[in-house]
């Protein structure tokens, strides 16, 4: 087991060593919590920077962004009030390489993450992570009953291009679905 933890640490050392930064800053209307970094995003330095993964199309057709972002131009998204954190900072090929164990693991660091930033919104993208955490064997996609430190959850499908059950249609109309609960919570009351 020590021999694990210790590719663990190298792994952690690896990935900031590569630049590939987590997008955050207090009080952001989401964060979205991808399950853990991509191994191209490793390399690349940039989060979500697979061709094939849809995140920052989804995140234009949905509305959370005015144009469509580039991995390369991430820290934009503090502009619209969003953020991008990972359940798990250890890269991996596929987030099917990852266990509960390692879930749970991560969960007190995400969440003292989270409390100390005060997102509105904490949008886990795929329902391993959450349900690993919340110890839920049964998740629907969308808005969660309960908070995750503090902040509201949702759970979105994974924009991976690996995850053959959504197409980009129904992709984006889960993602709008968030868009428009999180303007209408901050609408003012008339």
């Amino acid at each position: 087991m020590e021999g694990a933890a210790d590719m663990d640490d190298q792994a952690e050392i690896a990935a900031q060593a590569s630049g590939l930064a987590e997008i955050l800053a207090p009080r952001l209307s989401v964060v979205f919590c991808g399950l853990n970094p991509a191994l191209t995003a490793h390399l690349d330095g940039h989060n979500f920077s697979n061709r094939s993964n849809r995140f920052w199309r989804v995140l234009h057709l949905a509305g959370f962004t005015p144009r469509l972002l580039r991995a390369e131009e991430e820290r934009e998204m503090l502009q619209y009030g969003l953020g991008l954190t990972s359940a798990v900072s250890r890269p991996t090929k596929s987030a099917s390489e990852l266990t509960k164990r390692d879930y749970v693991a991560a969960a007190p660091a995400l969440e003292e993450k989270i409390r100390q930033l005060a997102p509105g919104n904490l949008a886990f993208l795929g329902k391993a992570a959450y349900a690993a955490i919340s110890l839920r064997a049964q998740i629907e996609w969308g808005r969660q009953p309960d908070e995750f430190a503090g902040a509201s959850v949702w759970v979105l499908p994974n924009p991976s291009g690996l995850n053959r059950a959504f197409d980009l249609t129904r992709l984006t109309d889960h993602y709008r679905e968030m868009k428009l609960a999180v303007d209408r919570a901050a609408a003012p009351i008339e």
